[in-house]
C-alpha cells in the first residue's frame, strides 16, 4: 500500500529517518551541575500572553512549563544554581523579524504564572536578555564581561542542563554559543551541555495558517519538525540531547 500522508507528521517522520536525534538519559553525577531556563516568559508561553504567545492552549509548550517546575524543584533540593534568562526588550526597539514582544512593562517580560516562585527562589539567578542569543543578550557592552559566563564560573559548573522555549530559535542559539565559548576555553570548567527535550517548545505556525494571516511561505512554522531540527542542530553542535535527569539517591 502506498503511504499517502502529508502535512506536519509526513514530513517529521521523513526528516526523522535522515536526521536523527539520539536521546539520552543522562545521570547527574562526576561534576558540579547547573541549569538554565531560557525564556519562560508570559509573552512567549503564556496563553494569549503576546504577539508571540500561543493563543490557544498548547500541549507541548504545556508540558515544557510543568518539566522546568518539575526539575527546578529537584535542583533546588540538591542545591545545584538555576539561571533565567527573561526575554526583555526596550519598548519601540524592534527586533527583526518578530513583532513588538516582551517589553519592559508590558509584563509579557516576567515569568509565566506557573514559574513566578522562581523569582527570589534559593540558589536561582534571573538575568535579563534584549535580543534571541542569550550569551550576546547577557554581555555588557561597555566592559564586554559575560554575566553568563562569569556565573557559569562563580559556580564552578561543569554540567549545564539546558530547557526553555523556543528550542530551534533563543535555546538554540544559547547553546550553540556556549558550545562555541566552551571549545574557546571562555566557560571555565563547563564540559557538558545537556539539553532536557520534555522541557523544550516551540510555537506552532502551520503553512496554511501563515498563507490565511497573509504571511510569505518562509513564516511557516510547524512545531514538531521545527523542535526536532532545533533539537538535531544542537546535537549536531555537540550538546547531548537528554529524554530524562537522573539525580543520584541521597
Amino acid at each position: 500500500m502506498t503511504d499517502t500522508r502529508t502535512g506536519p507528521a509526513a514530513a517529521l517522520e521523513a526528516i526523522s529517518a535522515v536526521m536523527p536525534v539520539r536521546r539520552a538519559c543522562y545521570a547527574l553525577a562526576g561534576g558540579r551541575v547547573g541549569k538554565l531556563d531560557v525564556d519562560p516568559v508570559k509573552g512567549f508561553a503564556a496563553v494569549g500572553g503576546g504577539n508571540l504567545a500561543p493563543p490557544v492552549a498548547n500541549a507541548q509548550v504545556a508540558r515544557m512549563i510543568a518539566e522546568i517546575d518539575r526539575t527546578n524543584r529537584l535542583f533546588i533540593a540538591a542545591g545545584h544554581p538555576i539561571a533565567v534568562f527573561l526575554d526583555t526588550h526596550e519598548p519601540g526597539k524592534p527586533e527583526h523579524p518578530y513583532p513588538p514582544h516582551c517589553e519592559a512593562g508590558t509584563g509579557e517580560e516576567n515569568l509565566v504564572d506557573e514559574l513566578a516562585w522562581l523569582d527570589g527562589a534559593p540558589g536561582v539567578t534571573l538575568m535579563r536578555k534584549d535580543c534571541i542569543n542569550g550569551v550576546v543578550g547577557t554581555t555588557d557592552l561597555a566592559t564586554g564581561r559575560n554575566r553568563l559566563f562569569e556565573w557559569i564560573a562563580a559556580n564552578g559548573i561543569e554540567i549545564l542542563v539546558v530547557d526553555g522555549i523556543c528550542t530551534d530559535i533563543c535555546v538554540l542559539q544559547a547553546v550553540q554559543a556556549l558550545l562555541s565559548a566552551r571549545n574557546h576555553g571562555m566557560t571555565g570548567p563547563l564540559r557538558d551541555i545537556v539539553v532536557h527535550e520534555p522541557g523544550c517548545a516551540t510555537y506552532d505556525l502551520p503553512l496554511g495558517t501563515a498563507q490565511a494571516l497573509g504571511l510569505p511561505d518562509g513564516a511557516a512554522h510547524p512545531q514538531m519538525v521545527a523542535h526536532h531540527i532545533g533539537l538535531y542542530l544542537m546535537q549536531a553542535s555537540g550538546a547531548i540531547i537528554a529524554d530524562e535527569l537522573l539525580f543520584p539517591t541521597p
